[in-house]
């Protein structure tokens, strides 16, 4: 397993390179495109343009609570620093391709389509003795023993989909002043590939002998799921761009509704303000490879289960076969085909017109549901400040963020035209520590 983690670091570099909170401060923009949207239905209504057609735009999140940037750059081990401490880890990894895409309003109303390719890979409450005696990254840390009691669900998951999206939006009320418009997406979901392994209320003592690690006196539920290209290795990155794999099995809906005081004598707006709920929905796989088991793990005695075995192993299946031969393990119940929860969040926000040009952004987007869930994708809560200066041909912003992950971040991007770059932790990375790195990049054109 030590080398599934050596993939996650490369994403973590990738991620520092090229990508993060999703387009931070570009999505609140106030040249309205397509981006804004995406965080609420309802600013369809308030395209910038007649006609906005988005090319491609990516952007890549990685946030833990254990390592920084700095710690990466300085070529430190990932390996061990993942794991480090007491504190349970915490890991998010989230990349999003918005593909081609257009957009259009006519009178009250606003129509647009939408494609979208996501990856989302997590460690949720892994308990780091556990974390390094599984890896053997850290054995050399296991002195003697650890006695770990964990009342909750650790996890780590990966999924990857592909969406296409049917937005509608309407003029709900508008006057000299103000103005009230609503909106709706209805998603396409496409489910690529899934694998997750999860104990559940573990317990258990953790011994190393002179680099012999072993796991004794333990019990747990234990989860194994896998469907498509994930099941087979976790290490190779080309299993992780299967998007439209499993065809057609899922909907998904945003809904939104959003309000604006105008700025009668300048043009604009004074205030611009929404609220939504999104990623309402689930999908279903279906793959031929398709496995949730539960199982139920119970070592007692002096038995003893060889944590060393699953160092090198690349595949659940593999891992799902270790237990299964160790007779440590029974089957409590199984599926072939399951379905997996969308990272469901209420969002809201305002970006509030300050003088001339400047303005501010106050953006929040918090969790609905429980990332510890077996069936669950998982996401941030966040909550991120903007101020910045916007013309119609040129903008500049500095994302200022605390999320749940990573603590505080602080970033920069910039628009010229249709093009535009920036990342949410781009300036907390280069003045102090951070534990999140992110980019994102794209362009698209209005007429």
């Amino acid at each position: 397993m030590k080398k599934s983690l050596l993939f996650v670091s490369a994403l973590f570099l990738a991620g520092a390179a090229s990508a993060q909170e999703h387009y931070a401060g570009i999505n609140t923009s106030k040249r309205v495109g397509i981006l804004n949207t995406a965080i609420n239905p309802a600013e369809f209504v308030n395209l910038s343009n007649d006609y906005e057609i988005n090319l491609i735009t990516f952007s890549a999140n990685v946030a833990n609570n254990k390592i920084s940037f700095k710690d990466i750059v300085d070529g430190k081990d990932f390996d061990n620093l993942i794991f480090e401490g007491n504190e349970p880890t915490n890991l998010r990894v989230d990349v999003e391709i918005l593909g081609p895409s257009f957009a259009m309003k006519m009178n009250k109303w606003a129509f647009g389509i939408t494609s979208a390719a996501k990856i989302k890979a997590d460690m949720v409450e892994v308990n780091p003795a556990l974390g390094r005696a599984v890896t053997n990254s850290g054995v050399d840390d296991i002195i003697e023993l650890y006695d770990i009691n964990s009342q909750y669900n650790q996890r780590g998951s990966a999924t990857t989909w592909g969406e296409i999206g049917f937005s509608v939006a309407r003029e709900l009320y508008n006057s000299e002043n103000h103005r009230l418009s609503g909106g709706v997406t209805f998603k396409l979901l496409f489910p690529g590939s899934y694998a997750n392994i999860a104990l559940n209320q573990f317990e258990g003592t953790i011994e190393n002998v002179a680099g012999d690690v072993s796991l004794t006196n333990a019990s747990a539920m234990v989860n194994i799921a896998y469907s498509g290209s994930l099941a087979e290795d976790f290490t190779d990155s080309s299993n992780f761009s299967q998007f439209f794999a499993g065809g057609l099995n899922g909907f998904g809906t945003d809904i939104g509704i959003n309000y604006q005081w105008k700025d009668v004598e300048k043009g604009g707006y004074k205030l611009n303000t929404g609220l939504a709920v999104r990623n309402i929905g689930s999908m279903k796989f279906k793959d031929d490879n398709n496995v949730s088991n539960n199982y139920n793990l119970e070592i007692t005695g002096a038995e003893s289960l060889n944590l060393n075995q699953f160092e090198d192993v690349s595949d659940l299946k593999e891992i799902e076969q270790i237990l299964i031969e160790s007779g440590y393990v029974t089957i409590d119940d199984s599926k072939r085909d399951f379905k997996v929860k969308l990272p469901t969040v209420f969002s809201a926000y305002a970006d509030v017109k300050l003088y001339n040009k400047w303005f501010v952004t106050a953006y929040t987007q918090q969790k609905v549901n429980e990332d510890s869930d077996n069936e669950q994708i998982a996401i941030q809560n966040i909550l991120t400040v903007t101020p910045r200066y916007s013309t119609n041909f040129f903008e500049a912003y500095v994302p200022l963020s605390h999320n749940e992950i990573s603590g505080f971040t602080a970033g920069v991007g910039l628009r010229i035209g249709g093009f535009f770059i920036g990342s949410g932790s781009i300036l907390s990375a280069a003045l102090s520590e951070t534990d999140q790195a992110d980019a994102y990049l794209g362009f698209r054109f209005g007429f």
